[in-house]
Formats: C-alpha cells, sequence, structure tokens
C-alpha cells in the first residue's frame, strides 16, 4: 500500500518519539531503574540501557523502507512489553493504589496508562500494518 503524507509524518513523529525516549533511557536511567518490576529476570539496570538502544534503532528503522514494517511491529510489541513497567511507575507514585504520593499525579499517569493502546496502534499505522478505513461500519455499509 502506498504511503499518504498523513502516514509518512506520523511514521516521522513516532521516530522522533522513540528516538527522544530512547535518549532519555541513558539521561535518566536510575529513576528508570525503579520502575522496571521485579518478576523481570535480568538486571533491571542493563534492561533500561538495552530498552533505550532498541527505542533508537527502532526509531532509525522507520526511516528506512527496508527495516519500517518490523520496527512498527518491534515497537507495538515494546509498547505492550513495557505496559507493566508504566503501572509499577503509578503504583509508586499514586497513593490511590499504595504508593507514596511523591512522585508524579494521576494527571500524568491514567492518560500514559490510558495512552499505551493508541500508541501500539499509531506503531502499525504509522508503518502500514494496519488500515484505517473512513467511512465503514460493522456491517460493512
Amino acid at each position: 500500500m502506498p504511503e499518504t503524507r498523513g502516514r509518512r509524518i506520523g511514521r516521522w513523529l513516532l521516530a522522533l518519539f522513540y528516538a527522544v525516549a530512547g535518549v532519555a533511557h541513558f539521561l535518566f536511567t536510575d529513576a528508570m531503574v525503579r520502575i522496571v518490576p521485579a518478576w523481570v529476570p535480568w538486571d533491571a539496570h542493563e534492561v533500561v540501557l538495552t530498552t533505550g538502544a532498541a527505542e533508537m534503532i527502532c526509531a532509525a528503522a522507520l526511516m528506512t523502507r527496508k527495516w519500517r514494517l518490523a520496527a512498527g511491529w518491534a515497537l507495538a510489541l515494546y509498547a505492550l512489553c513495557v505496559w507493566p513497567a508504566n503501572v509499577k511507575h503509578a503504583m509508586i507514585d499514586l497513593t490511590w493504589l499504595g504508593g507514596s504520593g511523591a512522585g508524579l499525579s494521576a494527571w500524568y499517569h491514567v492518560p500514559r496508562l490510558l495512552a499505551q493502546p493508541l500508541l501500539i496502534a499509531w506503531a502499525l499505522w504509522a508503518v502500514g500494518a494496519v488500515r484505517v478505513e473512513r467511512g465503514v461500519t460493522a456491517a460493512g455499509n
């Protein structure tokens, strides 16, 4: 399927988003280490650095014709896999989830958690892995 202008812009914005996020893993490593769930079987510091590198590699791959589809699928799966870390982060920060109340507020965490499926969809849409048809109902009318 040919790439539309909107999809190209979406792909570029996704690449920028993940490039910045990947760099953040190296700048704010200690903060990110504390939200890696305890059940992850690897060293949390290494996980944060490895996932930061993966985000930057996938961001670069989004810019290539050859690797963009694989990068989109990888980023969609990645967004699904890091969702538990986002949940843990909310549980650390929010008192109503048993946290300290000293971190970021619900105004940060609730939209972040709700946006995760949209981030997955964005990654798949931006590389053409899924198609969104306008004006089509469930019955196909």
